[in-house]
């Protein structure tokens, strides 16, 4: 797919996805522009992504660590389709605990500038680099975890020593950034969506995770190059990173004050130029192969349950995915809002694409999907991603761990054990929180009557009522019962109380943690709506 065919898609595709079914009050006034502009995609390196926030101009082409995995992907991260569990009985958590936050138009709360002063141009022009086999330098980590290796840099403390004196009004930096780009760069706001809340949140996080790993230049340009790529679906574009390294260094200015002076703001610019950098050389990378989305039409809509269905999509070309990843959906009732889903099957050789979705209080993407949708609509999907796939060079069994809609991305891993023929011993351990939210269990059972190598128990809290064939008790100890596990890499999608007390009990039963897969955490907030 050449770089040209989101552009090409502007005419007949972009009208099918704007006529096809009419927006309604909803969405009406929002539009939806044509590909390849970015207009109503929102932008990207806003999204889930602050340590994006930054200018090129940092020569190097950084290359991407290939099969490098996030640590914090090992670290308790959760299953992106299954993240919209409105509380996790998993792990004894409070009802709401891992539920959506609601979604509203959010004011910002911080100081809005009288006046806008013209700024220096730090940045400069903002193209992709030349092609060079040295990464962008970074500076070191500073934090106890990197003790042990290099002193950290001069650049590494000053930053750290900046996040730290922001973390407690983090609130209103996010606030004061964003109402600097919106009065300086007015023509960015339409790319934004109109409920800001979820932006706001994730932005900080984001930047302080970021800043973390800054002497760790392997794992960051992994990082950074999945979120350059991703980011496409936005809008996101050279150009606009200057403006937002800009505002986010005025922000920062206001409420660092007590410490900013050259130096430090030195180490800033350095710092989000090497970042920034890395986002766009990944995304011109991209962009010879693959477009910035996939217009897909609704071809069935199977209600399981009064808040769960099985959506089928046919995307308009070829779409390269891998069982256990996940892809963003946008539809055309909100447009600029994305959420993240697995694929609940396989690559098909029909082509088409599944994904379970639950719709939870105030989500718009998953109520319309759900409750609104309808076969011949037509949505958009992002890039898949995601590292929760098998490892085929292995003979090692998958200890599969589904709770929720997280059986989504399971069921795909099976069903690509079973394509690639190979006798290997798969084990699921499917949770809900009742008997009836076992929505896909007849299929798992099915496949189970199928593949004499697949075993499936479906698993309930205790005190529920269980029927013939269901273990009743919490899932971290129903899973030990069953070990040992030394011989099985574990797959694990939930809601977030189950993928970490999971990952416990797996740790604590002697597993490592490199053979236990799930997706980043960073992925959480994006899911819930």
């Amino acid at each position: 797919m050449a770089a040209g065919t989101a552009a090409e898609r502007g005419g007949a595709g972009e009208r099918a996805y704007g006529a096809e079914r009419a927006y309604g009050a909803e969405g009406a006034d929002q539009g939806v522009a044509s590909p390849g502009n970015g207009a109503g995609a929102g932008v990207g390196f806003s999204a889930g992504a602050g340590a994006s926030f930054g200018a090129p101009g940092h020569g190097g082409t950084p290359s991407p660590g290939a099969g490098h995995r996030d640590p914090a992907d090992q670290a308790g991260p959760v299953e992106p389709a299954a993240a919209a569990e409105e509380w996790d009985w998993f792990s004894s958590s409070a009802p709401g605990e891992d539920g959506p936050a609601p979604e509203h138009a959010a004011t910002p709360d911080a100081a809005i500038p009288d006046a806008v002063p013209a700024q220096p141009d730090r940045f400069g022009s903002a193209q992709p680099s030349p092609v060079s086999s040295s990464p962008a330098s970074l500076p070191a980590d500073s934090s106890p975890a990197a003790s042990s290796g290099p002193a950290p840099s001069a650049d590494a403390i000053l930053i750290r020593r900046t996040l730290a004196l922001v973390q407690p009004v983090a609130d209103r930096t996010t606030s004061y950034f964003y109402a600097l780009l919106f009065l300086r760069h007015p023509e960015l706001r339409d790319l934004f969506p109109v409920a800001m809340n979820v932006q706001r949140d994730r932005l900080f996080q984001a930047l302080l995770d970021a800043a973390q790993a800054v002497d760790d230049p392997a794992r960051l340009t992994d990082y950074l190059s999945r979120l350059g790529r991703g980011h496409r679906k936005y809008g996101t574009r050279p150009e606009h990173y200057p403006a937002v390294g800009e505002c986010l260094i005025g922000a920062l200015t206001k409420y660092a004050e007590e410490i900013w002076n050259d130096e430090v703001e030195a180490a800033w610019v350095r710092a989000y130029t090497a970042i920034s950098q890395i986002m766009i050389d990944a995304a011109a990378e991209d962009e010879v192969t693959s477009p910035p989305w996939w217009q897909a039409e609704i071809v069935s809509l199977e209600r399981r349950t009064p808040d769960v269905a099985v959506v089928t999509v046919r995307p308009d070309q070829p779409y390269p995915f891998l069982a256990g990843q996940y892809t963003s959906i946008e539809t055309p009732w909100w447009p600029r809002v994305w959420r993240h889903y697995s694929f609940a099957s396989a690559p098909r050789p029909d082509g088409l694409l599944s994904f379970h979705i639950k719709a939870v209080p105030a989500g718009w993407v998953s109520t319309a999907m759900v409750n609104r949708a309808c076969p011949g609509d037509v949505i958009r999907l992002g890039p898949p991603a995601g590292s929760m796939i098998v490892d085929h060079g292995t003979d090692n069994g998958l200890l599969c761990l589904g709770g929720g809609t997280g059986i989504a991305p399971i069921k795909a891993l099976v069903e690509d054990v079973a394509d690639r023929g190979r006798r290997r011993p798969v084990e699921v351990f499917y949770a809900a929180r009742n008997g009836h939210d076992l929505y896909d269990l007849d299929t798992m059972l099915r496949m189970e009557r199928e593949h004499a190598w697949l075993s499936v128990r479906p698993v309930v809290p205790e005190g529920s009522a269980v029927a013939g064939g269901l273990f009743a008790g919490a899932l971290p100890e129903i899973v030990r019962r069953h070990g040992p596990w030394d011989a099985y890499d574990a797959y694990l999608s939930g809601p977030p109380g189950m993928i970490r007390s999971s990952v416990d009990a797996l740790i604590g039963v002697g597993m490592p943690t490199h053979r236990i897969r799930h997706d980043s955490l960073d992925e959480l907030a994006s899911a819930r709506a």
